[in-house]
């Protein structure tokens, strides 16, 4: 049995985090920000990385805190009521209603779509997609492998490649950084930065990932709780520092890219734009398989760690049978759309957030305030309603007229920072505090 892991073991198990992480989010999202922020673009960038790797850092570091199995093992804190519903929940999103879906789909109208006229895009994207899950699926398969698979293999290739991109980019930049702001970063960049930055699901996907990195350390001799804990810690770490150098560069890409492109629907246009701006047709080809490389992996991870979650809640399903499930939804859900999807699950993600950044803050303080269920119990009730109202102010506009929409909406205005997307922060910090009290007065009432 080994005490810890080598330094070379520690980095690839750091490449393998940040491989399951780097998906199609992390692609178009950064992107994306650079061009409606403009000028804004350093305070939307700050936004970005706090959510975008701050979070994530938080949550592997929360998970190894409380030696917790995983997600599920964490919530259980709460209640098991909340434990399973929050988990469910949380790996349909980031699984097969969702982000896996989206990894298809990003990898199709960005890599594949220039070279498909738009009469049979979409047979040719149905096909993609069925041909893209199934190799998902097949390399699923053995959890065992997603180390080699992902963090020696599939990583490596893909920060080639994309740094080829970057690189042309900074050596002939398209423009400079004086181009104006749109919508809400012209007002408020770094808390829109900040909201945005749910869009990649990094935080979400902190807390589906810890089971994956915990079972490759285990794989690799070491079964001590406190080295797991300090192991996964150390990972996270080299992950989340190489995601937020590669997050600011393709932000500052997206903003130099207005001097070439107006701003598009999403990151995944500007990303094609500015490929065959640089490289012409290879450079289509080139990020074809930048967008596929980055999306296999991140997917390959996703149905893993959804099989393993889910055997693990409920036994009698086979993990076999999970990865085949999870494979198969999202392929008929890809072909409803790049930007279709992202409407559709913003409202969802804006419901989560709130719950699983406090159940990352919970994790990460529990070596100070204790693990006890009238502080998490509290906390994530008092998290919970400003939630729901975070989420309904998401809807697409139609539902939003809808009288118990705007009924909520209008309690909604109500909690300070809702406005900007914070209107979760007061009440959890009142039942944390609450929580707190309770559990510090029912330990001196039994002393």
């Amino acid at each position: 049995m080994k005490t810890r892991l080598s330094w070379r073991e520690l980095l690839f198990i750091g490449m393998m985090l940040f491989g399951l992480f780097f998906g199609a989010g992390n692609l178009i999202f950064p992107v994306f920000l650079g061009q409606q922020a403009g000028y804004n673009v350093a305070p939307a960038i700050v936004g970005l990385l706090i959510t975008g790797i701050g979070l994530p850092l938080l949550g592997v570091t929360g998970i190894g805190l409380t030696r917790s199995e995983g997600v599920f093992d964490l919530a259980t804190t709460v209640n098991r009521p909340f434990a399973y519903a929050f988990t469910v929940l949380l790996y349909l999103t980031v699984g097969p209603f969702f982000a896996l879906p989206r990894l298809a789909t990003t990898s199709f109208q960005i890599g594949l779509a220039p070279f498909v006229s738009p009469a049979h895009q979409g047979v040719v994207l149905a096909s993609f997609s069925i041909l893209f899950f199934v190799i998902a699926w097949w390399l699923a398969r053995n959890p065992g492998k997603l180390m080699t698979y992902i963090g020696k293999w599939l990583t490596p290739i893909f920060l080639i490649l994309l740094g080829l991109l970057i690189l042309a980019t900074f050596i002939k930049p398209m423009g400079g950084f004086h181009f104006p702001a749109r919508g809400a970063y012209a007002a408020s960049p770094l808390a829109t930065g900040f909201t945005e930055g749910y869009n990649t699901l990094d935080a979400l996907a902190s807390l589906a990932f810890g089971i994956v990195v915990i079972d490759s350390i285990r794989a690799l001799g070491v079964t001590e709780p406190g080295q797991i804990a300090k192991d996964v810690i150390k990972a996270g770490t080299i992950s989340v520092v190489l995601m937020g150098l590669i997050y600011t560069l393709l932000a500052l890409m997206g903003t130099m890219s207005l001097g070439k492109f107006a701003a598009a629907a999403n990151g995944g246009i500007t990303l094609a734009q500015i490929a065959n701006q640089y490289f012409g047709v290879f450079g289509n080809l080139l990020l074809a398989l930048i967008v596929i490389i980055a999306c296999l992996k991140t997917a390959i991870g996703l149905i893993s760690a959804f099989g393993d979650t889910f055997h693990a809640m409920f036994p009698r399903l086979s993990y076999a049978g999970l990865t085949i499930f999870a494979s198969i939804l999202p392929c008929l859900f890809a072909n409803v759309g790049l930007t279709k999807l992202i409407s559709y699950s913003t409202p969802v993600l804006m419901f989560l957030y709130p719950l699983a950044i406090v159940l990352i803050v919970l994790a990460v303080l529990s070596p100070i305030l204790g693990t006890s269920r009238w502080l998490f119990g509290l906390t994530m009730l008092f998290t919970l309603i400003p939630a729901i109202f975070s989420g309904v102010a998401a809807l697409p506009i139609s539902l939003q007229r809808a009288n118990w929409s705007r009924a909520i909406l209008a309690l909604n205005q109500q909690l300070p920072l809702a406005t900007q997307g914070f209107g979760w922060v007061l009440p959890a910090a009142i039942g944390l505090v609450l929580g707190w009290l309770v559990n510090q007065l029912t330990h001196l009432k039994s002393n």
